[in-house]
């Protein structure tokens, strides 16, 4: 058998599973910065959204979709900042989501320095400095 070698060339989206897309496209938008990348309805009465949110300049993006199979949460990405303190430091002014310590960096030289945080279904966002 000869193997024949993949055509996959990018990651283009990410998905997480939201309870309310409207609550979660919130969010994203205006806790995370992140701009709307597509939302769209489609289905015989319209009744499904496809609803996609990335940060401004990335190519990558993160689907906000309703439970198909599970129950809300339980996903994880990560993302990149320049200046992981900066952005721990905005993220501290909003109320009503989880969020660690900095850590990494001066903690252990091997890490670096990076929070996580969950939106309000409970997945998680590391923010990782690059």
């Amino acid at each position: 058998m000869t193997e024949t070698p993949s055509t996959i060339t990018n990651i283009g989206v990410a998905m997480f599973t939201v309870a309310d897309q409207d609550k979660a496209l919130d969010f994203y938008t205006r806790v995370l910065g992140f701009e709307v990348r597509g939302d769209t309805r489609f289905g015989p009465n319209e009744e499904y959204r496809w609803l996609e949110v990335a940060p401004p300049g990335s190519t990558a993006r993160l689907a906000l979709n309703p439970p198909m199979y599970d129950t809300p949460g339980g996903s994880s990405i990560g993302v990149e900042t320049s200046d992981v303190r900066a952005e721990h430091a905005r993220l501290s002014a909003f109320d009503g989501f989880e969020m660690e310590p900095l850590g990494g960096g001066d903690d252990d030289p091997n890490v670096p320095p990076m929070f996580m945080l969950k939106d309000p279904d409970g997945n998680v966002i590391t923010v990782v400095q690059a």
